[in-house]
């Protein structure tokens, strides 16, 4: 099943779009890997409105949003999670409005062995070289699938603690508009998505993206939470998702879909080929990307890595030990 991706886009920096009557967006100019043409801010209602990822620390960011509502109150600041390109400026707008700030809770500090085991040692082959990276930088390329999931993880934002924590099922009211958390692990283990009752649509921040599959890091993120909540969403009845990245999604059931049946095939692929025998992650992502250009050997190896985590949680591959990123697996199917 093809994944129906949407990619157009005008990112407009520093200008204010109405999408509908209750909803605008400004994008802040913060293009890159993780965040297509850069984190889309969206302000919700008329009169006292909510301001959705108001996005990274960026001075020009802020005052676009606050010149985009003129004689209009902020009254609340709502994060969907605490990636860098997220949450920081939420402070910043909480000094120039006063607006309380909505979120899951605080980026999530992890056990140091979690962190070591989620560190290769032994995939010196599969990181790209300078010259590679050099070229990337310059194309400036959003390659879609799980070629958008890259070496790094994106950078926490230790310093955010909401005023409000919201959970699974939580209102936020105000006025004509109504926001229901809708509580998405996967990416990260603090994601919200945010359902604009009003609208039937679904804020969904980096959990499903048009542009692109999300990138599911060990041990922050989990596969297996994440597939759970792609599911959760097959049970709702938004007509649009907006995602923080790129262009709001149309039939996003079908697009959920499609996302599901995308990470079982990849998890079949690996399956196919331990079945011939044990192998290392960097064995996994020769075989399976042999048309994947080097470059992205690294990304495919850390999508790998998440998967076959999934996979050992279903008893269907084994290795020695703790799972780490430098182990052997081996099918037990």
């Amino acid at each position: 099943m093809t994944i129906p991706y949407v990619t157009e886009i005008d990112p407009a920096y520093g200008s204010v779009v109405e999408i509908t009557p209750s909803i605008r967006r400004v994008i802040a100019n913060n293009p890159g890997r993780f965040t297509f043409t850069g984190t889309g801010t969206y302000i919700i209602g008329r009169g006292q409105v909510a301001v959705i990822d108001p996005g990274p620390e960026n001075e020009d960011h802020v005052a676009a949003i606050l010149s985009a509502i003129p004689g209009e109150e902020i009254s609340h600041i709502v994060v969907t999670h605490t990636h860098k390109d997220h949450s920081p400026a939420s402070r910043e707008l909480q000094t120039a409005t006063g607006a309380p700030i909505y979120g899951f809770g605080r980026h999530p500090v992890l056990p140091e062995d979690e962190v070591l085991r989620s560190k290769p040692t032994t995939w010196d082959e599969l990181f790209p070289t300078p010259e590679e990276l050099e070229e990337l930088k310059k194309s400036m390329a959003f390659p879609s699938d799980d070629n958008t999931e890259h070496e790094q993880d994106e950078p926490g934002d230790m310093a955010f603690n909401p005023d409000i924590e919201v959970g699974h099922g939580d209102l936020i009211k105000c006025g004509t508009w109504t926001l229901e958390a809708v509580h998405t692990p996967g990416h990260i283990s603090n994601h919200l998505c945010f359902g604009f009752k009003e609208e039937k649509s679904l804020f969904s921040g980096d959990h499903v993206m048009g542009w692109s599959t999300s990138v599911i890091p060990s041990p922050e993120g989990s596969m297996s939470e994440y597939m759970d909540s792609l599911h959760l969403l097959l049970d709702r009845n938004e007509q649009f998702f907006y995602p923080t990245h790129g262009p709001r999604i149309p039939e996003p059931i079908i697009f959920t879909r499609a996302l599901i049946a995308h990470r079982e095939d990849r998890e079949r692929q690996i399956l196919s080929c331990l079945v011939k025998g044990p192998k290392t992650i960097p064995e996994l992502v020769t075989e399976m990307y042999v048309d994947t250009p080097h470059i992205l050997h690294m990304a495919a190896g850390q999508s790998v890595f998440s998967h076959l985590i999934h996979l050992v949680e279903k008893d269907m591959v084994a290795t020695d030990g703790e799972p780490c990123a430098d182990s052997s697996f081996s099918s037990k199917v």
